[in-house]
């Protein structure tokens, strides 16, 4: 098998990076023929870009041009990545979040695709590291562009995307934001070739990856986001949670905080073997996994409720709310006062 390598540019600027497209052509000679066209048809669907040097290179040798990402076998024919705790910058290019693969007998599910598309890249060279079968599915957990922004990279592999039925609605809206934002955090080298697609299919249950089913659960209440969904491999009982799930990393909440927390509660009345966050380790134990996440949340609401009970302004409370929890968590700053503000907008309408 073989796939393209090439150069991009900004047309404007001297800023290039080696980007990949996933061509997978059966020889050397069919990718040669065919790269001429597969190379314009990325530079039109890329406006502002030009490319130079495409070559044809073998599968295998793909990890000496896009370095994999480490990956984590958390059970059978299941991988994740877990990356550091951060906020997007030049030198993560926007790898924030846990993404993860799971390979059937007859092809491969990605479950949310990165921050920017040399993060997807560099997850494709860690799946063709393990596997030369077809990614089918590019299945995205909610909205958040640590997630969301490398999906392009699976549909042009052939993958169909896969969202929650708020998704194209929700990326439409902050597609504009999202990609001023992350080109202004990450610079626009590292961002180079990324572009924002929406689902291709809203309602699928059930992937088949031969031998082997994904389970699709869609969450219809407003809970991290208004697009969350889970994803259950049937065969091993782990359980994708995207960001309805945080260890470690503070949680992030862009959506209801009391529907988060009656999510939460019903996710912890089933079993699940081991749960997947969208950011922690590459697998938690549950329902323990969640105590901790639960207890943040719980403590924001309370304290929330406290403070509007007692008439105190959102300016002043949301200094203070959470503060308890502080120790417990990274990127408390970040993250814990937007928390509050959110909180506090949902609960003083109580």
């Amino acid at each position: 098998m073989f796939e393209i390598i090439l150069t991009a540019c900004l047309a404007t600027t001297d800023i290039c990076a080696e980007r990949m497209i996933p061509a997978r052509y059966p020889d050397l000679a069919a990718c040669k023929v065919d790269m001429p066209k597969r190379t314009a048809k990325w530079t039109a669907a890329h406006e502002g870009l030009t490319v130079s040097s495409p070559a044809c290179i073998a599968s295998d040798e793909l990890a000496d041009h896009v370095a994999p990402l480490a990956v984590t076998q958390v059970a059978s024919g299941v991988f994740v990545h877990k990356p550091p705790h951060g906020i997007p910058n030049p030198d993560n290019a926007g790898d924030l979040a846990n993404l993860g693969f799971v390979i059937g007998e007859k092809s491969v599910a990605v479950i949310d695709a990165g921050g920017s598309r040399h993060v997807a890249e560099r997850l494709y060279s860690a799946i063709r590291a393990r596997t030369d079968l077809p990614i089918s599915a590019m299945i995205l957990t909610h909205v958040h562009p640590d997630h969301s922004l490398g999906a392009s990279l699976f549909q042009e592999a052939g993958a169909t995307v896969i969202g929650h039925p708020n998704l194209e609605l929700s990326l439409a809206n902050r597609a504009e934001s999202y990609s001023s934002a992350m080109q202004r955090l990450m610079g626009p080298k590292a961002y180079l070739g990324t572009r924002i697609v929406g689902p291709d299919e809203t309602s699928v249950l059930t992937v088949d990856l031969g031998e082997r089913a994904l389970t699709i659960s869609y969450i219809s209440e407003i809970a991290h986001s208004d697009t969350d969904l889970t994803v259950m491999d049937q065969q091993t009982g782990i359980l994708f949670a995207g960001d309805l799930v945080f260890a470690g990393h503070t949680p992030a909440l862009d959506g209801s905080i009391l529907g988060w927390q009656r999510v939460l509660d019903e996710m912890t009345r089933r079993t699940f073997t081991r749960v997947v966050p969208g950011h922690g380790p590459p697998a938690l134990a549950w329902p323990g996994g969640a105590d901790a996440m639960r207890a943040y949340l719980s403590a924001i609401t309370e304290e929330t409720r406290a403070a509007i009970a007692n008439g105190e302004p959102m300016s002043r409370a949301v200094r203070h709310i959470g503060e308890q929890e502080r120790s417990n968590w990274e990127l408390f700053d970040e993250f814990n006062q937007r928390n509050a503000t959110t909180a506090y907008k949902e609960l003083e309408w109580e």
